[in-house]
């Protein structure tokens, strides 16, 4: 591809957008829309409170372990056919889940759901990276792309709400099958096969199985504080044990012949500084959509679906910011001055949201944050996501947008369960300092609990500010050019689509 693309190549190029744009919707909306449908499944298969955490754990345990080894398949098989599988493979595990009789096939299939998501979502961005290669277009795209990956958990709640209201809660995962369709057809149409040629690499077998579970180890003790508390054996065993491996992960990288994950890719720091922010930028998201949906539904009463409406001005927000920073604003100023302003916004919109309690309105209390956090997270996600892969060399593409996937759900984890512990606390210790307990106490222990977590979340995009600010590059001082030193610079712009 070049500039002097047909009209026909430039159409083709952004219909691809468009499937890539549904796959990581379908993965992104899947960790929040089955939220909802949770209360509902539950009657319907009989499981208890303590199991319901499973259906949700299932599939970011499997998802969060297996994103670089997805990624790096994509690299050695063939963008396009794990794309393909990715997405067959997905369809058939929410239709499974849909159809699920047992609490023990609904996790099954939940899990199932995150393995091929993990295949899925960096093959979509890989998919992207490879497929826009003009500066000006691949802006643009990444511009709509970190829109997607920002405001997907909004869409899943506001989805999941009508879904389980107007149909029933198994159409939260049916649904998957419909949008999976589409892009599969999309896919098999658009997205070309490029023969492999030269050796073939060789898959990373100790490097595989070192970060998927030091990832495993994360993910799943994070978890488990949140329900089991910090105090359990089982949650400092499971970070513990993630630390060993991920240690061990780093020094076996460093000298494979075929690393999974060459580190020159994370060590770069326009592109180490682009996955904190991600990772930063998770945290503080997934608490925004925790504890706003708890104040909208316990506090205020809303339903279900007028939840989900809530969130739709800060979706707005997102895309509009996305839009004017990728076309705008980052090829004027750079991530390092666009993504600290973004984090500086979230954390003003974190502080607005502390100020709510049981006499606020929607509008202005809780609108007017949540419209600045939207446009807070459309200013860092499409940067960080486009620096993140900017100069990698076409051969580690999967696993570089691997990274970006892992970083958001690794923060998402950190930080639901961080915010869920010190929210818990907060509300224990109001509850205890206010006896005896009266409605009117427990209500207020709520807020209270609701409002030290957003405190932290605007503690978390501070620190996210003044990092970015550090870390990135100034505009023009040197680019990132290549994931590997001895892959020649001038393959990194060779215009490429990968099969």
């Amino acid at each position: 591809m070049s500039d002097t693309a047909t009209p026909a190549t430039d159409r083709r190029r952004w219909i691809t957008l468009v499937v890539v744009g549904l796959a990581q919707l379908m993965v992104v909306l899947d960790a929040t829309v089955v939220n909802i449908a949770l209360p509902s499944a539950q009657a319907d298969l009989g499981f208890s409170d303590g199991q319901r955490q499973w259906v949700i754990t299932a599939y970011s345990l499997a998802f969060a372990s297996l994103l670089l080894l997805g990624g790096r398949l994509s690299d050695l098989i063939g963008r396009k056919r794990t794309f393909v599988i990715g997405l067959i493979g997905f369809a058939v595990a929410s239709a499974l889940g849909g159809a699920a009789g047992s609490f023990e096939l609904l996790v099954a299939a939940r899990a199932l759901q995150g393995v091929f998501g993990a295949l899925l979502a960096p093959t979509a961005l890989a998919v992207l990276t490879t497929t826009f290669t003009i500066p000006k277009e691949r802006a643009r795209a990444f511009g709509v792309f970190g829109a997607i990956a920002g405001a997907g958990g909004a869409v899943g709640l506001l989805l999941g709400g009508v879904l389980t209201e107007a149909l029933d809660w198994r159409w939260n995962l049916y649904i998957n099958v419909f949008i999976a369709a589409v892009a599969l057809v999309g896919a098999l149409v658009l997205i070309p096969r490029v023969s492999q040629t030269g050796p073939r690499p060789k898959l990373d077998v100790p490097g595989t199985l070192l970060v998927s579970g030091a990832l495993f180890g994360l993910v799943y003790g994070f978890s488990n504080a949140e329900t089991g508390g910090w105090e359990s054996p089982l949650t400092w065993g499971m970070l513990a044990g993630a630390a060993i491996l991920l240690t061990a992960f780093v020094a076996w990288q460093a000298r494979a012949t075929h690393p999974l994950l060459p580190l020159s890719i994370v060590l770069d720091r326009n592109r180490g500084a682009a996955y904190i922010s991600v990772l930063i930028a998770g945290a503080g998201m997934f608490g925004v959509f925790l504890f706003v949906t708890y104040y909208l539904q316990l506090t205020l009463g809303y339903s279900p679906i007028q939840t989900g409406l809530s969130f739709l001005p800060m979706i707005g927000m997102l895309v509009l910011a996305a839009q004017l920073g990728t076309n705008l604003l980052v090829p004027r100023f750079g991530p390092k001055l666009m993504v600290p302003v973004g984090m500086t916004l979230g954390a003003a919109g974190m502080v607005g949201l502390t100020f709510l309690d049981a006499s606020s309105s929607f509008a202005p209390d809780v609108l007017a944050p949540l419209m600045i956090i939207g446009f807070a997270m459309g200013t860092i996600m499409p940067a960080s996501m486009q620096t993140a892969t900017l100069g990698v060399d076409r051969q580690f593409a999967g696993v570089a947008s691997a990274m970006v996937n892992t970083s958001q759900q690794v923060g998402g984890s950190i930080g639901t369960a961080l915010l869920n512990t010190l929210a818990a606390t907060a509300a224990a210790d109001y509850l205890v300092a206010n006896a005896p307990l009266t409605e009117a106490v427990g209500a207020q222990a709520a807020i209270t609990g609701y409002s030290t977590a957003y405190w932290w979340g605007a503690g978390f995009f501070a620190l996210g500010a003044v990092l970015s600010a550090l870390l990135f590059r100034r505009r023009g001082d040197g680019l990132s050019l290549t994931s590997t030193p001895q892959v020649p610079a001038e393959r990194v712009a060779e215009p490429v689509a990968v099969g």
